[in-house]
């Protein structure tokens, strides 16, 4: 699998940094790292407690510089509604779903272009979705490595399955010999953590030998029982834990050992808290991730404070860690949660529990929805929303069910943050599914009538969008100027122009403003202002959308929404280039970039540096137009966004005329015109008319015709692969195509197959041969060429002139 170089980010993406040493296992990393070698699934399994989870984040340790795009966590615990998991995958990679395509498109489609190890941990609760997941990605995505944990097999064809055993434990003859004993090692190593002073010795060697043994070796339930030394020492801790078993061997003795050992421990545990830190425990069992202080005396109440702080020095919590929003975050093993949630339910609070998180998650939802209604406030809303996404999943599916009017309060409130985390198209179906169940407030019911357009317009439902946007400003005609009216007003406005509907659509944004103004709101007039401003760009009357563009940035971005804000500076950016001010259009594009980057809008960073690089050409900077054009195709490639791809293979093809490279020129414009996802505006018909003469004039009739037809048979992600090989750095161009006369005629046949998008198994067929000779034949290409994903391959053959 070859060196360690990455396109985005390589090495270990998701993994947090071990708080504490890995003890013995060394043998079993090594066994499982020689299995992913041999096979594309391997699951590690065996039973709570028992170090799956360390385990296979050892082994990504080990084998990340394998793979050119590195090894990703996706953690599963949780992920309650199997419905969710490919949604889980997709976030933790950072691929958006682009509209118009399922989540599984979106990840097949990125996916299938990269070269990475996908760790999934904690999967037997979601067992048949993971194993269909798989089943559907693996044969797509070739260069793609699966390690999951799960006390089950994921049981689809070709999984290495790898039982984890416990821990070594010291000879039952020899209780004196705790040198080989992995087990002894990690209860000294824990046990010093505990207590400083703490050591090994005549005495307390042969306690803790039979202490390990009795807990049959199991990691947890030995760092369990080493939190403890401190207060009962070693010997009264072998005693509690021999009364302990006794109850439980009476309670079950069918029971396996290693589960009797797990669930005595944490029983046991769980025992020596009082009434209130046990009431604690149970209320924090129902938090799915990480929780701050804040949280858990919300759900748990104000007494939670020191049961937490407690549980944390019994191991029964994970010490708190900075989350994604900057909060100190709490964190119950998954074991030790299931534990928990029956306790939970044996005492009949679990409705409690869960309307208590159902509230806690609202309030931050609808406080964080209110942050994000300004620029400053937009960043921070954000990454709180980021931190707290499982616990609001899981909120929304119980609401669903148990509590229809909150689930609607709660899909409205996290709409914002779904669109600019790419997630419109999931989010359309959890906001429509809980309108489609509450009744009552109309307000709310307005406000998310609103967001249900505009995640049905990104996610290109443009019939859905004009319904939802036309039922508001409908229903509010009659009543006035209000926010509601201005917004539905402008939904409609945008989704008429991209219907073609431009007349229409300016009439409707018109209102908007006239609306706005009488409102007297500036963050409605600003947005009514930009949908005008587009529209007059729409045809072509640049003049006026530079006005408009003023006026629009000319209100307070302090007050206005994030992206509202952003999109003001992309409005004015375009009008002052369409009025030929490039150096006031470069300030504004380069303000527009930075703010984009800030805060993560990875879809306006894509679009500003391909309105950069347009930028960049005019001012004859044909280098820098090639790295922004370069940095735009890899990020829209990245979240599957197909319109700003499309934008971005338009300018190469400008570009590549800027240069005089007329072949390409060629062949871009018709790899572009036969793709249809993408309406051309009029003005883009008309400049792409001067580079086409020119380049045939200097071409030839007959090479011309070669490169249109080498354009039409390109899919669009070959074209895009295209355009980034030619707009690539010189150090990172793809590999020379004076390693083909290496290759013989089968391998360059399948260099121009893979560049074709063809999966292992579909050139299996083709060339009717098994899918494991074409995988012998790809190693022995990747040997020859250095070209170590699939993406690399294409490069090369189209450089060849193979694709």
């Amino acid at each position: 699998m070859g060196g360690t170089a990455g396109i985005a980010v390589t090495g270990l993406n998701g993994f947090r940094p071990a708080l504490t040493r890995f003890v013995g296992r060394a043998g079993q990393v090594d066994e499982v790292a020689w299995l992913l070698d041999e096979y594309r699934l391997v699951t590690v399994t065996g039973p709570g407690g028992v170090g799956k989870t360390r385990l296979a984040g050892e082994v990504a340790r080990r084998v990340a510089g394998r793979f050119a795009d590195g090894a990703w966590l996706v953690e599963l615990a949780a992920v309650r509604e199997p419905a969710l998991v490919l949604a889980a995958v997709a976030v933790a990679l950072g691929i958006r779903q682009p509209p118009g395509t399922s989540i599984a498109e979106s990840l097949t489609g990125v996916l299938a272009r990269r070269q990475l190890l996908l760790v999934l941990d904690n999967c037997e609760h979601v067992i048949e979705p993971v194993a269909e997941m798989c089943a559907a990605l693996l044969p797509m995505a070739d260069d793609v490595r699966v390690l999951a944990t799960s006390r089950e097999p994921v049981g689809i064809a070709g999984e290495a399955r790898y039982r984890v055993p416990p821990l070594t434990v010291p000879e039952p003859g020899n209780p004196a010999d705790l040198g080989p004993s992995e087990a002894v090692a990690l209860f000294a190593d824990r046990a010093r953590q505990a207590d400083p002073h703490f050591a090994l010795d005549a005495e307390t060697g042969p306690v803790v030998a039979r202490l390990v043994a009795r807990l049959d070796g199991m990691p947890l339930a030995i760092e369990l029982a080493a939190a403890r030394i401190e207060s009962l020492g070693a010997a009264q801790l072998l005693e509690r834990l021999d009364d302990n078993f006794a109850l439980l061997a009476s309670g079950d003795r069918l029971a396996a050992p290693r589960h009797r050992s797990l669930a005595a421990t944490v029983e046991w545990s769980y025992q020596l808290l009082s009434e209130q830190e046990r009431r604690v425990f149970r209320q924090l069992a129902i938090f799915p991730g990480p929780f701050t202080l804040e949280a858990a005396e919300t759900v748990a109440g104000p007494a939670a404070g020191p049961a937490v702080l407690h549980l944390v020095d019994c191991s029964l919590l994970a010490p708190p860690r900075t989350g994604d929003d900057g909060r100190a975050r709490y964190l119950m093993l998954e074991t030790l949660r299931a534990y928990g949630l029956d306790q939970l339910a044996e005492v009949g609070d679990e409705p409690r529990a869960a309307a208590g998180l159902a509230r806690y998650a609202l309030r931050v939802a609808e406080q964080a929805a209110t942050g994000m209604r300004s620029s400053a406030g937009e960043l921070e809303a954000a990454r709180w929303l980021d931190a707290e996404d499982a616990s609001t999943q899981q909120v929304l599916a119980w609401a669903l069910e148990h509590d229809p009017p909150t689930a609607l309060r709660l899909a409205t409130a996290l709409s914002p943050w779904w669109l600019l985390r790419g997630r419109a198209v999931a989010g359309y179906a959890l906001l429509r599914a809980a309108a489609e169940r509450a009744a009552g407030d109309e307000d709310v019911g307005r406000a998310a009538q609103l967001w249900l357009g505009r995640l049905a317009e990104r996610a290109a439902d443009l019939t859905a969008a004009l319904g939802h946007y036309t039922a508001v400003s409908d229903a509010l005609a009659a009543a006035g100027p209000s926010t509601e009216l201005i917004e539905g007003l402008v939904g409609r406005s945008g989704v008429l122009r991209n219907l073609g509907r431009v007349p229409e659509a300016a009439e409707t944004a018109r209102r908007a403003v006239a609306a706005a103004r009488d409102l007297g709101d500036p963050a409605a007039e600003a947005l009514a202002l930009c949908e005008l401003c587009v529209v007059t760009q729409y045809a072509s009357d640049f003049e006026t959308s530079l006005e408009l563009a003023q006026q629009a940035c000319g209100i307070h971005p302090a007050g206005v929404p994030g992206w509202v804000a952003r999109w003001c500076v992309s409005c004015l950016t375009n009008a002052l280039m369409g009025t030929g001010q490039v150096t006031a259009a470069e300030r504004s594009c380069a303000d527009q970039l930075a703010w984009a980057r800030e805060a993560g809008d990875l879809e306006e960073q894509a679009n500003a540096l391909v309105v950069m690089a347009e930028l960049d050409l005019i001012a004859g900077r044909q280098a820098d137009a090639a790295a922004h054009l370069h940095e735009s195709l890899e990020i829209a490639t990245r979240i599957g966004d197909w319109l700003r791809l499309a934008g971005g293979l338009d300018t190469c093809a400008h570009w590549c005329a800027a240069m005089g490279r007329w072949a390409e020129v060629i062949t871009l414009f018709a790899a572009l015109a036969a793709y249809e996802g993408a309406p051309d505006l009029p003005q883009d018909e008309d400049r792409r008319q001067e580079p086409l003469r020119r380049a045939e004039q200097a071409l030839g009739s007959a090479t011309t015709r070669a490169a249109e037809e080498r354009g039409r048979a390109m899919t669009l992600a070959t074209a895009v692969e295209f355009a980034a090989m030619l707009t690539a750095p010189d150090s990172q161009a793809a590999p020379s195509p004076s390693v083909l006369p290496q290759l013989s005629d089968r391998e360059r046949e399948l260099v121009t197959l893979v560049a074709q998008g063809r999966t292992d198994a579909q050139i299996a067929a083709q060339l009717y041969i098994s899918v494991s000779t074409v995988r012998s034949h790809l190693d022995r290409i990747r040997d020859k060429t250095g070209s170590r994903r699939r993406a690399d391959l294409t490069r090369l053959a189209l450089q060849a002139g193979l694709a």
